[in-house]
Formats: C-alpha cells, sequence, structure tokens
C-alpha cells in the first residue's frame, strides 16, 4: 500500500510539474521570425533539411517550385507533414517581371495546382523569383489569395556564404521579419542547429508567415 501511495504521489509531481512548465515554455517566445526556404522540393535536399529541423525544433516556409513539386510530389507531402507550411515560388523560377500578364498567371496558377494536387494544400504565400516584382506580378498573384512575401534579411546562402555567415544573417532577424534560404546549399544544412540555439538564445521562436501581413507571428 505503501508503495502505491509514493506511486501516487510521484505520478501527481510529474503531472504538476509537466503543467507548470508548459506556459513558462510559451513565454519563452519573446517574439517570432519566418525561416524560409526557396527552390525545392527534391529527393536530393528535403528529406535532409526537414530532418534537420524537425530536431532542432524549428518550422518553416518552404517556398517550392511548382516544376519540383510536380516532379516530386511525395515530399511535399512530406513538408506538409512534418509541419511545414508551403508557400508558392512560381513554376519554373523565370524573371517574372520580364513576362507577360498571361505568362505571369501560368506560372502562378500551375504552381498552385501543382502543390495542391501533390498534397500541400492551397499556397497563400508567393514569392517572386530573386525578389522581383511589379504590379502585373502583385495583381496576379491577389487573383490567387496570395500574399507577396519577399524577405528582410538575406541569408547569402545563394551565394556560397559560409555557415557562420549564415547563422550571423539570422541572428540579426528581429520579431516579424523574415530570412531568405534555399533548401541545397549544404552550408544552410550545417547551419541549423546553430540557427536554431541562436534564435533561442534571443528569445525568438520560428513562426509562420501571416497570410495577413506577411509578417512572422505564432503558429495559428
Amino acid at each position: 500500500m505503501r508503495r502505491l501511495s509514493t506511486f501516487l504521489a510521484t505520478a501527481a509531481v510529474a503531472v504538476a510539474s509537466t503543467v507548470a512548465v508548459t506556459p513558462a515554455h510559451a513565454a519563452a517566445c519573446g517574439g517570432y521570425v519566418g525561416l524560409t526556404f526557396d527552390d525545392g522540393p527534391s529527393n536530393a535536399h528535403t528529406p535532409a533539411i526537414l530532418s534537420a529541423l524537425q530536431q532542432n525544433g524549428l518550422r518553416a516556409t518552404m517556398f517550392n517550385e511548382g516544376q519540383y513539386a510536380a516532379a516530386y510530389p511525395a515530399q511535399v507531402r512530406v513538408q506538409t507533414s512534418a509541419g511545414m507550411w508551403v508557400g508558392n515560388h512560381s513554376y519554373t523560377h523565370p524573371h517574372l517581371t520580364q513576362q507577360s500578364q498571361a505568362q505571369v498567371d501560368s506560372e502562378i496558377s500551375r504552381t498552385q495546382q501543382a502543390i495542391s494536387a501533390a498534397g500541400g494544400g492551397t499556397p497563400r504565400l508567393f514569392r517572386p523569383p530573386y525578389g522581383e516584382t511589379n504590379a502585373t506580378v502583385q495583381s496576379v498573384a491577389a487573383k490567387y489569395g496570395l500574399r507577396q512575401v519577399i524577405w528582410d534579411v538575406d541569408s547569402g546562402d545563394w551565394n556560397n556564404a559560409s555557415v557562420s555567415a549564415i547563422v550571423a544573417a539570422n541572428a540579426r532577424l528581429t520579431n516579424g521579419q523574415v530570412i531568405l534560404m534555399h533548401e541545397w546549399p549544404a552550408n544552410t544544412l550545417s547551419a541549423i542547429p546553430q540557427i536554431a540555439r541562436t534564435l533561442a538564445s534571443r528569445g525568438l521562436c520560428a513562426g509562420m508567415i501571416s497570410p495577413q501581413t506577411g509578417r512572422a507571428v505564432a503558429p495559428g
């Protein structure tokens, strides 16, 4: 009987501890930032990026190209099942500001269809390739209910930035800001654990990008 009493008392303490820890953990998020990864999905890079993000307690927005979503639909499903958000990054990554309205429409609409068909839901966020936009691009994006998202900080990973430079770029983020990264650079993959530690040390958490404001907010 004494053993049972001891067990019950221990269990009660454990439950109480769990209840007490949860709000404290939530309070540790003094702000939210938007981690974004462009140019996926792929069999070569997506699994490793997702694994690293999950292992380090991070969530991110994956801006997928339609051509790759169509070619690797299983990876789109893995992105969403891993808790990531999926955005539209055009179909073939062209310079949209040099294209006609019909061409822009095709790039955006086909990507919406490819991601949806792959099981990634209907994107609500759109990132124009190279961050290039104009009134036509914005108008077409709005037609499909998409919020255009550029970035506040460029990690430079597309230009062979070092691991330390990518981590330093993430360290410049402030509440609500968004950073540009890509899923294919090896240094980006290597930087993820340090990015997680750096954000945590500053009381920042990886959040979702609001379709209403284009800013990072608490996951809904």
